[in-house]
């Protein structure tokens, strides 16, 4: 059955690989792809701000990732807003210290964000782990991939509104682990006269001008 914005026409063929000939030829000419045509999804990673994170793997070359899924029924308007807002900021910019964008894909119920997979948890619990207390020279590494990733945000005219040590993960469990900024659902794009005052962030973090 094909569905029109004011119509449905229902076809009927002959055998199911005539069938399939038909939706890849349709799927081909509107450019549809699915998720699962293309990835496995695995073990659940974690829960997100909007969904679900798992654990899934490119069916051609195994390469391992992460698909945050998002059902959109359970998003207002305002969410719905700052997750296109995210995915348009991960789509654009590619650096070392910001978290890889691979692929999206939607459907009627689902959104599908397809990413690098972290394994080393958040910059807090890294810290928490150990009493707080680094080195010197990796708290000096650290502060330069942050800034770096910061800088490099800036220069395409974002913000990112929401830095904090849960939005900092640490992409391994090793001890001299590089570090990748997520989370860009609050970030905004700005002209070089524009300026920002919108109270956003998390409250803990924010500066003392935001709480004014």
């Amino acid at each position: 059955m094909l569905i029109f914005p004011d119509k449905r026409r229902i076809y009927y063929l002959a055998t199911k690989e005539e069938k399939e000939l038909w939706i890849n030829a349709i799927k081909k000419a509107i450019g549809y792809a699915s998720l699962h045509d293309y990835y496995e999804l695995g073990e659940n990673l974690g829960k997100g701000k909007y969904g679900l994170v798992k654990k899934a793997s490119h069916k051609r070359t195994k390469k391992e990732c992460a698909v945050k899924i998002v059902q959109k029924k359970a998003l207002s308007v305002r969410d719905l807003e700052l997750l296109k807002r995210e995915i348009e900021v991960l789509k654009v910019c590619q650096h070392p210290n910001l978290i890889q964008f691979f692929d999206v894909f939607e459907n009627q119920d689902y959104i599908y964000i397809v990413m690098e997979v972290l394994i080393g948890g958040d910059f807090f619990s890294y810290l928490h782990e150990r009493n707080f207390i680094i080195s010197e020279n990796r708290a000096r590494e650290l502060a330069h991939q942050i800034a770096n990733a910061i800088y490099y945000l800036h220069s395409f005219g974002i913000a990112h509104r929401d830095l904090k040590p849960e939005n900092i993960l640490m992409v391994s469990r090793d001890e001299d682990s590089p570090i990748k900024l997520v989370d860009f659902g609050l970030s905004k794009t700005f002209g070089p006269t524009e300026t920002c005052t919108e109270p956003y962030g998390t409250l803990c973090y924010v500066a003392p001008e935001i709480l004014m």
